[in-house]
């Protein structure tokens, strides 16, 4: 059974783990990156979806555009077959285009996203 890692950061990520289910998926949801890097490690995930935030002023401005960089590289490492599913801001979206010139995003959707939209998007990136 295909496995998907749903990384939900803030209230804006929509819960879509019946509509995950019932493609056939194992969901499991985390509520921080750090805890999605030690799942991406536990048990590598076929589809991970997450809201990509970028680093305004903070250490990600840094060497990371954002919040997934760490996950991302990751993924790279760990799971790399694995397809990103990124939900980002309209505002935010150019940072999110620039993160998937270095890491494979399989989808980038504007928020606000709905289960429909997301659903879809997983869908068409299964393996």
């Amino acid at each position: 059974m295909p496995r998907l890692l749903s990384v939900v950061e803030s209230p804006t990520h929509p819960d879509c783990s019946a509509a995950y289910r019932a493609l056939g998926l194992e969901v499991e949801t985390v509520t921080s990156i750090r805890k999605a890097v030690a799942a991406v490690k536990r048990r590598p995930p076929d589809v991970v979806v997450a809201e990509f935030f970028y680093g305004y002023g903070n250490n990600y401005a840094g060497v990371n555009l954002g919040n997934l960089d760490t996950l991302l590289a990751t993924l790279r490492s760990k799971a790399p077959q694995a397809r990103t599913v990124v939900m980002v801001d309209k505002g935010e979206r150019r940072w999110a285009e620039q993160l998937a010139t270095l890491y494979p995003v399989a989808h980038i959707l504007e928020q606000p996203v709905d289960c429909a939209a997301l659903n879809a998007a997983v869908e068409a990136v299964l393996p």
